[in-house]
């Protein structure tokens, strides 16, 4: 696949590819709503406009520093590919962050000024937004990457035994599990074993979480203090203990917008570990193109696939398989 992102440079230490396309029917092509950001450590940034991938330079970016995220724009409320393009450019603008702190402070401060900034007012009078996901890995040299997620594209951790979530998808199940309404099988079965076209939180858009007849106001973040239990490791804004041998996949949802999506994610590890991050995105756009899913919705499709090589992980470090949900 061409594309823009060879020119990237991520050192020894990181194997990162990525790819967008609007859909995986070529009789369907939708306006791609989609867009990623990748910046290298040495301040070379592609991202997309006009569904068309662009590089830029940031200039005073600081050595061995990278930065990638996935952004799937809400279309049905209008705006949604300008809505990803603002908080792609917004990204190229936010300097890089040395803690957590800094990372959610700069993010949510970018989140109120498009919220701002991207108020229409429908035929009612009524003010609109649209909005955007925007799952993000922060990647400091030497030091466990960060992590920052609202909506419902996911990061995926995936090894030759499972593919496993490693973020909580911001959709109404969540929201009914947090107050104790679904139990554990109920949400795996309607956030993974089935689509649902329903969102509870987005960048710009707001959250329904705090107040389920409002989606407006700043992001909620998800966390071990209210999450329920079975959720509790997979916090919005965290530090990650990362593994050598997994491939990490940060991905949109028209990869399991699907009859049955957990039974297509169970494929993933017998197709895509062991590669590296170029050839997992080649095979999983190529197989996904050639025999999609059994009832799949059309929708835009966006992934960045990465590798840590082993000296820049602390295996050692890696938690107990139990501390964490199996899906």
């Amino acid at each position: 696949m061409t594309s823009l992102i060879h020119t990237l440079d991520f050192g020894p230490g990181l194997d990162v590819a990525a790819h967008s396309c609007a859909s995986a029917s070529a009789l369907q092509t939708p306006e791609n709503q989609d867009n990623f950001v990748l910046i290298d450590g040495k301040g070379r940034a592609v991202f997309m406009r006009d569904q068309c991938q662009r590089t830029v330079h940031l200039p005073d970016w600081p050595p061995g520093h990278a930065r990638i995220a996935v952004l799937d724009g809400m279309g049905g409320h209008g705006n949604g590919r300008q809505a990803a393009e603002a908080v792609a450019e917004g990204l190229l603008r936010i300097l890089a962050c040395a803690n957590l702190d800094e990372l959610n402070g700069r993010l949510d401060a970018l989140h109120d000024s498009l919220q701002a900034h991207f108020v229409q007012p429908d035929e009612s009078g009524t003010a609109r937004r649209p909005g955007t996901t925007l799952t993000l890995l922060e990647l400091r040299p030497n030091q466990a990457p960060m992590l920052y997620h609202a909506g419902d594209s996911r990061l995926y951790e995936i090894t030759s035994e499972r593919a496993r979530p490693l973020t909580v998808d911001h959709v109404p199940a969540t929201t009914f599990a947090m107050r104790g309404l679904l139990n554990e099988r109920e949400w795996q079965q309607q956030v993974h074993g089935e689509h649902r076209a329903q969102i509870s939180q987005a960048f710009i858009l707001g959250n329904a979480i705090s107040d389920p007849h409002v989606l407006s106001g700043p992001l909620f973040p998800l966390n071990g203090d209210n999450l329920p239990f079975f959720l509790r490791a997979l916090g919005d804004r965290r530090a990650l203990e990362v593994r050598s041998d997994a491939l990490y996949l940060l991905a949109t949802d028209g990869f399991w917008a699907c009859a049955k999506p957990a039974d297509w994610v169970a494929q993933w590890p017998a197709l895509l570990a062991g590669l590296g991050a170029a050839a997992a995105i080649d095979r999983l756009f190529s197989i996904f193109m050639k025999t999609p899913p059994p009832g799949l919705h059309i929708d835009n499709l966006t992934a960045i696939a990465l590798r840590f090589t082993p000296s820049t992980v602390d295996e050692t470090a890696l938690p107990d398989a139990a501390e964490f949900p199996v899906f």
